[in-house]
């Protein structure tokens, strides 16, 4: 398991199969709702999302709210400000939150200097015909929408770009350039030969790098909304966006069939539309623990070593996950809000 992900923010319960549906196998799930499922063991993110819906706010509330808690709490440094710089020292945000009645999605990406990501993605929603703003177009967009300017620096984030400068930029993502991106901090140029073999080198990444939070809550009539919000994979090439802001990447929420969130290696992942993918496999009937794992299945063909999950939940309160088997990841953390327990628990699952 990824250090520090398990158990840094309360005690985490292994809940019986029967009561919770975390099948190694398969099988059906039990479920009854409303249910908040989110990545990781962010236990103040389940229990604000949850509130919401306590108190009478809706399904894009609870999302907005709950993801927002994570941008408060720089959850383990990859949510929010002050965390994961770019190779420039900046940390920029990426954000999106989708209804499931209407299939709409506001979203914003390589947002710079305001911290509500997922504040600004959801008045692209209400404000606008648009699905994803991005870049600085997308931070003059928040301050229109009344969000101020705010430095998303802090002295750790300086502390972790000045040592990886220190280490001569490694790991990074950079290949095929001169000079060696393995070796120097560059500036990098494209070589006048291009080498017929990709250098492997050791920007790939690493699973304490990145992290996201997604979410899924599906209320008391089954209406489905979700959301995610992360800073990136650290020391990404500036204007990198990964799979968070991405409908049917990072999320998805559809009322008549479920809703999913992925987490992990986002230049890999968005290539497979995974939390799309779940929720099909969810209107065809799959378990939501047998569709999360399908998903992480399809992956592996391609990229058998990618570091990722998925969480799953379906109109009637069942929900699942899975995660890919790596070196030091080998199960994931994830926390659930449900009538059928007493309060948000974190669950795990083991990695397939």
């Amino acid at each position: 398991m990824a250090a520090g992900r398990g158990g840094r923010q309360g005690r985490m319960l292994v809940v019986p199969l029967l009561l919770v549906g975390l099948q190694m196998a398969g099988g059906a799930s039990a479920g009854a709702l409303p249910v908040v499922i989110n990545t990781w063991a962010f236990r103040k993110a389940a229990e604000t999302a949850w509130r919401v819906l306590q108190l009478g706010g809706s399904e894009l509330d609870a999302v907005e709210r709950g993801c927002g808690q994570c941008e408060i709490d720089q959850c383990d440094g990859s949510v929010g400000y002050g965390g994961n710089p770019d190779e420039s020292g900046e940390t920029t945000l990426d954000a999106m939150i989708m209804d499931g009645n209407t299939m709409e999605v506001g979203a914003v990406a390589d947002l710079r200097r305001v911290k509500n990501a997922i504040g600004v993605a959801r008045k692209v929603i209400e404000y606008t015909k648009h699905t994803l703003l991005v870049g600085e177009s997308a931070s003059l967009f928040a301050v229109k929408m009344g969000f101020p300017y705010e430095d998303l620096t802090t002295q750790e984030s300086l502390s972790v770009y000045s040592k990886w400068l220190n280490q001569h930029c490694q790991p990074n993502y950079w290949k095929n350039v001169v000079p060696d991106s393995s070796k120097s901090c560059g500036p990098y140029k494209r070589p006048e030969k291009v080498a017929s073999k990709q250098e492997q080198t050791i920007s790939e990444r690493s699973v304490h790098n990145h992290d996201t939070i997604g979410m899924v809550v599906i209320g008391r009539s089954g209406t489905v909304a979700s959301g995610t919000s992360t800073n990136g994979a650290v020391h990404k090439i500036p204007g990198r966006v990964g799979d968070s802001p991405i409908a049917g990447a990072g999320s998805y929420a559809d009322s008549t069939a479920g809703g999913a969130a992925a987490t992990g290696d986002g230049d890999v992942m968005m290539r497979f539309l995974p939390s799309y993918l779940a929720v099909e496999y969810m209107r065809m009937g799959v378990d939501p623990a047998i569709a999360c794992q399908k998903v992480i299945s399809r992956i592996q063909k391609y990229a058998p070593n990618f570091f990722g999950a998925v969480i799953c939940a379906n109109t009637t309160g069942s929900y699942g996950a899975a995660c890919n088997k790596i070196p030091g990841f080998t199960e994931f953390h994830f926390m659930v809000s449900s009538p059928l327990l007493s309060q948000p628990t974190e669950q795990v699952v083991d990695c397939i």
